[in-house]
């Protein structure tokens, strides 16, 4: 049996549903509470304004993309090329939390709420961009990973042609061959 959510994370996964399914301008702290049967003081104390919750998610979706990236960086043994493919890996793994939901729901709602809400995750991205930088790729490569990479990323997540199983296999075999050949752990 897996352990329950926070409250704080239901609050989260809740906002992330109102948004999906009624729109951005349905996301009130009322609706968050009345989604999760938690008192509106309730949810005002783990979020005392809409722009909180948004930058909350928007914190959720940065961490998590972190903690995935790291995991598949630690378990990548050739350094040249292991951010890079860590970036490709922790932007193809299968979401099995509805966190790509909550991915599209943070970003649009920061975009609909305030666009100066985008700017924590702005400096992450500029952070994982750096890491690319220095991950000793020759010319470009790291880059055109990581584009591809976001690219796949949002043909899923808007339905824009996705390309079907097989095809993305061999995007993603050409796309690691790109970043260099991770293998093992870590030593």
């Amino acid at each position: 049996m897996s352990p329950r959510p926070s409250k704080k994370k239901s609050l989260l996964r809740a906002a992330a549903t109102v948004v999906a399914e009624r729109g951005y301008s349905a996301l009130t702290l009322d609706a968050v509470g009345a989604a999760t049967g938690i008192s509106k003081g309730g949810v005002l104390y783990h979020f005392p304004t809409k722009e909180a919750l948004v930058v909350a998610l928007l914190e959720e979706l940065a961490t998590g993309f972190d903690a995935d990236q790291g995991a598949a960086h630690d378990a990548d043994s050739i350094v040249p090329g292991a951010w890079t493919r860590a970036y490709l890996r922790a932007s193809a793994a299968p979401a099995q939390d509805g966190s790509e939901q909550l991915a599209v729901v943070a970003l649009l709602a920061a975009v609909g709420y305030d666009p100066s809400l985008l700017a924590p995750i702005q400096d992450r991205y500029r952070n994982w961009v750096e890491r690319l930088d220095e991950d000793g790729l020759p010319g470009v490569d790291a880059h055109l990973v990581r584009l591809a990479a976001d690219g796949l990323w949002a043909a899923d997540l808007f339905g824009l042609a996705p390309p079907d199983p097989a095809l993305r296999a061999r995007i993603h075999a050409r796309l690691t061959e790109l970043a260099g050949p991770g293998s093992g752990p870590r030593a």
